[in-house]
């Protein structure tokens, strides 16, 4: 028997249209945020020096935190009919940010690098958020991005701080 596409059983007030931009948009958005989880992550394992328990401990809290966005971002994905991004290849295929260069950083770098990344979601956020609301009239994802948004603020302020 074959199953309905759950796109079609959707009837929220958006189109199939609509909804079909939104969700690539959000995979977009949930492929950047896996892969900064996993630059966390990575950065988590990997940092030494004089500061190695509580950055180890900070990168711990960031990853934690990017780990429920990514699913929050997934969820949402879903809510609107869509399906959410979930293989190494689509993250890496459709996210906007680099993975981290394969030689050992300094801490110091790893914070830096992980600012930047924050910092172009910030961006990346700004205008996808516009374009949900002004362009596909959603404004509980435009809600929904906003929130997300001040999080990466409050990510990037910590990560920027830690630096000075």
């Amino acid at each position: 028997m074959a199953t309905k596409d759950a796109t079609l059983d959707t009837n929220i007030g958006l189109g199939v249209e609509q909804r079909g931009a939104i969700v690539r948009i959000l995979n977009t958005l949930l492929s950047d945020e896996f892969l900064l989880y996993t630059k966390t992550r990575n950065f988590h394992w990997n940092v030494v020096g004089p500061h190695f328990h509580d950055l180890h401990k900070f990168m711990e809290g960031q990853y934690e935190q990017l780990a429920g966005i990514a699913d929050s971002v997934a969820e949402r994905a879903r809510m609107l009919g869509g399906r959410a991004n979930g293989s190494m290849a689509e993250f890496l295929a459709e996210s906007r940010l680099k993975e981290a260069p394969k030689r050992p950083l300094t801490a110091k770098e790893m914070i830096a690098n992980l600012l930047d990344d924050h910092e172009a979601v910030i961006r990346n956020l700004r205008t996808d958020l516009v374009t949900v609301a002004d362009t596909h009239g959603d404004a509980g994802t435009n809600d929904f991005l906003t929130g997300l948004m001040e999080t990466h603020e409050k990510m990037a302020w910590m990560l920027r701080a830690t630096l000075e």
